[in-house]
């Protein structure tokens, strides 16, 4: 059972959260930092609007989390400094209209007396209470079955690298991201990078290799992860792998449980089964990006 978190913030916070892609910003405090590096992917959210709603209103969950290193609210913006640096982004399951935040919020007294913490782990049984309260289901009830392992596709696919950069840049648009292929770090370049917004660091990051240095292409997405907590992935052959899974286990021991190894030649079929799901969502009047 994923950890469900309390997400306690004014209603122009949640706003501004909402108009940024949904994307929610916490303090580099030492508590915070802690609770922080316990947020999981697929974590629940309740989302608490604090005085003069005191209550919550929504329910979500983590997609990813990340650090970001430059301004991105409006006040970090105005102030230029970073305020909020530890982030993550997530997805909304249900969310009242603001108009029907006070009248339909759910609240009691005891969460109006922990709510004073701007972000806590929230007990299961009180979080089946506020769904019930808003008309979901029992969290227990409606726990994910595993999902099918995909199938990498058989044929021989010959890509080159620029090919691959650009697939994998059209993959993050259609997943409503902004996506740049050779994203400055320092003295180096990513070859692609997803943001969730304009101003935010990147995201996931993607280093693609075809007859290439595999060490300093895991080296740059290692220094990726350091800098901004990204998804970090080497997109090479599979004739590659075992170089890759040596140095993993040795040089970039540290960052073994994050980098992902993708064989080129899911791109492509990615890419194609991307687009043809976005076409059906168009036609049925459904596309949201």
């Amino acid at each position: 059972m994923p950890q469900c978190w309390l997400v306690v913030g004014s209603e122009k916070n949640w706003k501004v959260a909402f108009e940024n892609n949904n994307v929610w910003g916490l303090k580099d405090f030492r508590e915070l930092q802690s609770l922080w590096n316990m947020l999981r992917n697929g974590g629940g959210l309740l989302f608490y609007v604090s005085k003069p709603v005191h209550g919550i209103v929504g329910f979500g969950h983590v997609v990813t989390k990340f650090k970001q290193t430059r301004p991105l609210w409006p006040e970090e913006i105005k102030r230029q400094q970073v305020i909020w640096p530890l982030c993550f982004e997530f997805d909304i399951e249900h969310c009242l209209p603001p108009s029907l935040w006070k009248s339909h919020r759910y609240t009691s007294h005891d969460l109006q007396m922990i709510s004073r913490m701007v972000f806590q782990c929230y007990p299961i049984a009180e979080v089946d209470a506020a769904r019930i309260a808003l008309g979901l289901k029992s969290l227990i009830e409606t726990v994910p079955s595993p999902s099918q392992q995909l199938e990498l596709p058989t044929e021989h696919v010959i890509l080159d690298h620029d090919e691959v950069k650009a697939y994998l840049a059209e993959i993050g648009r259609l997943q409503g991201y902004v996506a740049d292929e050779e994203y400055p770090i320092e003295s180096a370049r990513l070859d692609v990078v997803w943001r969730r917004v304009e101003r935010s660091v990147p995201t996931f990051a993607f280093e693609v290799q075809i007859g290439g240095d595999i060490y300093h292409a895991m080296a740059k997405l290692k220094h990726s992860f350091d800098l901004w907590n990204s998804h970090i992935f080497l997109v090479a052959s599979i004739s590659d792998k075992s170089k890759y899974q040596e140095l993993l286990t040795g040089t970039f021991h540290e960052v073994e449980e994050q980098m992902r190894f993708v064989d080129i030649v899911f791109v492509k079929e990615l890419l194609e089964k991307k687009r043809n799901y976005k076409e059906m969502e168009r036609a049925l009047g459904i596309f949201s990006r």
